[in-house]
């Protein structure tokens, strides 16, 4: 009996052999990880377990029961043979991992093998090991991963039963009861035993793969969340540097280098006495690999180093991508080709495409910026006719009026489209600086409003130097006297007030004009509208202005009402500044 164990679990040792060659195939894979296979996948599964089955048949022991004596392997089988086998491993494991259909379908297959071959015990064989397929598949759980203990026991009880089979069905029954006394236990033990460890196997080898996989996770991330400042601006030489002394500290490689198309941004490691930065690409396959945009590995031939002791003798080079186009390379450098694995090709693989990746995300966020700042330049074009056009239809009706007037309106006219023209130069410009532009527009517009307009200010001097979009006040005060004080002969109030509530700002214009309604005032700053009086084309650029320049926290905010006045109100952060800009 001992012998026939040690025998039996020596032929387990083909079984574990085979579950290592397994974890090389796809579908296994996906069989181990997924909760449901596809048709495909389970019809192969069925003929591949179907078949290790009956390589579980072929490597086991013929016992003739006349003479018990052994036969190493087991073919064709006589009327007085059986088999102690490991057929019911096979089993077990595809309705373990496979679930049922997987497992009776490879239950059946070598089931219906094993009937073939003969001997007094065929039939009872057989079908022991399509009920074995069934009993196991009892066990299988959709979302959970079986146990080492439970499989051994599983296996063992599918032994079990068919060694019960066999004394019902098997005749004549002596025979039978002979053949279970003496390969029961081993086959019991054996196949439990064998089992296990099929599974074990499997799992300790993905297992490493994951890990590395973990491993090889952690170090891109580390990498990514290191590296991604200093790409910011695009591939620089200064970039290059930062990145290159990361990268080698991490991979810890000989040497890492980045290139641009045409010369060496940065060398770190290895061989930096002579491989320097800003010097020419020397090297072919680099040319190559941004010509071909492909990974390509160099030996220390093709590096071809000018230094005849450089300590560097093969090199992977990976492309570096920016908007389609391949703008430069990664160069991982090695001592010899043989440090070069698999593992390190897949980890240098993942690492320019991050980096291509963060250099995609650099540009964007800089071609989101110059949009916005040309949005902006837009916006303010689109402000500065509007302010002109009324300004001169003022001037030309003091001409006629009083020409000592005009003069004097016109010499305010041109210090403010001075300011106007400074102030358009310029992304932003401080509140001291718009109150100024604000105040030069209202000295313009007082001989109409002439002892019927009276403005009053409520300004913190202590935020004057708070930085705003330039043309922000001044189209709000314009649009409440063009369009609020419309018709309004006598008693134009105007208030502007300027406070800080704690981290923001609070700007403040109000007047008690003509008003307008409330689902107008929720409009006008949405989108320009059509009307009579006009587009609503200043407060909307206004409101676009400030959005885009401080987020939405900083839109206007409108409260109005027919006849009750117009009072408009944003705020912005504050922000701790030098003082110099208050004069």
């Amino acid at each position: 009996m001992w012998e026939l164990l040690l025998t039996m679990i020596e032929r387990i040792g083909i079984l574990v052999t085979i579950a290592f060659i397994l974890t090389r195939f796809r579908f296994f894979r996906s069989m181990f990880y997924q909760n449901q296979l596809n048709r495909r996948q389970q019809f192969t599964a069925i003929l591949f377990f179907g078949f290790f089955g009956i390589i579980g048949t072929y490597s086991g022991v013929s016992l003739s029961t006349e003479n018990l004596e052994f036969h190493r392997w087991a073919a064709d089988l006589s009327a007085d043979e059986a088999i102690a086998n490991s057929r019911v491993i096979g089993v077990v494991i595809a309705s373990l991992l496979g679930g049922p259909t997987v497992g009776i379908g490879a239950g059946i297959i070598a089931g219906l093998h094993r009937f073939t071959l003969g001997g007094f015990t065929a039939i009872a064989c057989g079908l022991a090991t399509i009920i074995a397929s069934i009993l196991a598949s009892l066990f299988y759980k959709k979302h959970k991963r079986v146990r080492l203990q439970t499989v051994f026991i599983i296996g063992a009880l599918a032994e079990s039963l068919q060694m019960l089979i066999i004394l019902m069905i098997a005749q004549p029954f002596e025979q039978a009861s002979a053949l279970v006394n003496i390969i029961g236990i081993p086959m019991i033990l054996a196949n439990g035993l064998g089992s296990a460890l099929f599974l074990l196997v499997i799992k300790n080898v993905l297992s490493e793969e994951e890990k590395v996989s973990a491993l090889q996770a952690q170090k891109t991330l580390r990498i990514a969340d290191q590296t991604i400042s200093h790409l910011q601006h695009g591939l620089t030489p200064t970039a290059a540097e930062a990145v290159c002394h990361i990268i080698h500290q991490e991979i810890q490689t000989s040497a890492v280098s980045i290139t641009n198309r045409s010369e060496i941004l940065a060398h770190v490691g290895l061989g930096h006495d002579h491989h320097r930065t800003n010097s020419p690409i020397q090297t072919k396959i680099t040319l190559d690999a941004i010509q071909q945009g492909k990974v390509l590995i160099a030996n220390q031939e093709s590096i071809h180093c000018a230094v005849t002791n450089c300590p560097l003798g093969a090199a992977v080079i990976a492309p570096l991508r920016q908007c389609g186009k391949t703008i430069g390379t990664l160069k991982f450098y090695f001592r010899s080709e043989k440090e070069i694995t698999n593992v390190t090709k897949e980890l240098i693989k993942g690492l320019s495409s991050m980096i291509s990746h963060q250099l995609e995300t650099a540009e964007v966020d800089r071609a989101y910026q110059l949009a916005k700042e040309a949005e902006i330049k837009a916006l303010q074009a689109q402000i500065r006719p509007h302010f002109l056009f009324n300004t001169l239809n003022t001037t030309i009706s003091l001409i006629r009026l009083d020409p000592g007037k005009a003069r004097k309106m016109l010499m305010s006219l041109s210090h403010f489209l001075r300011q106007n023209l400074s102030a358009t130069t310029q992304s932003t410009i401080t509140l001291q600086q718009e109150l100024a532009h604000v105040k030069a527009y209202l000295s313009i517009k007082e001989e109409r409003f002439k002892n019927k307009l009276t403005v009053s200010y409520e300004i913190d001097p202590c935020v004057l130097n708070q930085l705003i979009p330039p043309l922000t006040l001044q189209p709000i005060i314009e649009n409440a006297m063009k369009h609020g004080f419309k018709d309004k002969e006598t008693d134009c109030m105007l208030k502007i007030k300027i406070n800080r509530n704690q981290d923001r700002i609070y700007i403040y214009v109000a007047d008690n004009g003509k008003g307008m309604s409330t689902e107008l005032a929720e409009q006008v700053i949405q989108a320009p509208i059509d009307s009579a009086s006009g587009s609503g084309l200043a407060l909307y650029n206004v409101n676009r202005r400030l959005s885009i320049m401080f987020g939405e926290d900083a839109s206007l905010q409108i409260s109005s009402s027919i006849n009750q006045g117009t009072a408009i109100q944003f705020s912005i952060p504050y922000k701790e500044m030098s003082q110099q800009w208050i004069s």
